[in-house]
């Protein structure tokens, strides 16, 4: 179930951050949203 959660909420913020940010932000971009995916599927206790 986590690593639903974690590909779940990595591709939607990664695909908002391509949609509304400029392309090199959005690179930037992927790294905290990859962390925090990963926290929020696995770290927080929301699931």
């Amino acid at each position: 179930m986590e690593r639903k959660i974690f590909w779940a909420s990595f591709a939607v913020l990664g695909l908002a951050a391509d949609l509304f940010l400029p392309f090199w932000w959005a690179i930037g971009a992927t790294i905290p949203i990859m962390i925090f995916s990963w926290w929020l599927a696995y770290r927080s206790n929301w699931f």
